[in-house]
């Protein structure tokens, strides 16, 4: 005999919105704007409460289940990431390494251009999101952003554009590598 019992507990969190910030919510939509521009997010709020109270944003549920308390840790770790960066940009710093053969970056409106890596005769080319800025210093590249996830993204984007296959890593570790997420150090 197998007997569920679902565990229901009353569960809320409160964001704490700064001065110089506003965030509005209609309809699953959220809308962060402050000093550094306007980050939208549409959110499922499948029988989740989200309020806003003064300064505060409470999300929650009197009798959630483990699914809705991971959705209501989600949606405060999306809202804290969009009032975090409407106030200060996010900043991925990525490293251009070479052993073997020297290659050039260069951007072109949204695209950027990887010429000579690994030897290729063809140049290797990265798209950059809508949003995102890049800015190219000797063998510095720093992506920025206001929306974590375009500037993630971007980061990304020239890790895998530089990715090696079929040779030893160990011995060839040319590529762009990240080596700074938001101020964090890698």
């Amino acid at each position: 005999m197998h007997i569920s019992i679902k565990m229901r507990k009353e569960t809320y969190q409160e964001i704490i919105i700064p001065e110089g910030v506003t965030v509005t919510i209609e309809d699953g939509l959220a809308i962060a704007k402050g000093p550094l521009g306007e980050n939208k997010k549409s959110l499922n709020l499948y029988k989740i409460d989200l309020k806003i109270e003064g300064n505060k944003i409470v999300i929650g549920n009197k009798a959630a289940t483990k699914r809705q308390k991971k959705m209501i840790n989600t949606i405060a770790a999306h809202l804290k990431n969009m009032i975090k960066g409407v106030s200060e940009k996010f900043e991925y710093k990525l490293k251009i390494c070479f052993s073997h053969f020297p290659f050039t970056v260069t951007m072109n409106g949204n695209e950027v251009e990887i010429k000579n890596f690994l030897g290729e005769k063809i140049s290797r080319m990265v798209s950059v999101p809508e949003g995102a800025d890049v800015d190219i210093q000797k063998d510095i590249i720093t992506v920025g952003s206001i929306d974590k996830e375009i500037a993630g993204q971007a980061a990304a984007n020239f890790e895998i554009a530089t990715k090696i296959r079929g040779k030893d890593t160990r011995i060839f570790q040319d590529g762009i590598y990240i080596t700074e997420k938001c101020g964090r150090a890698m």
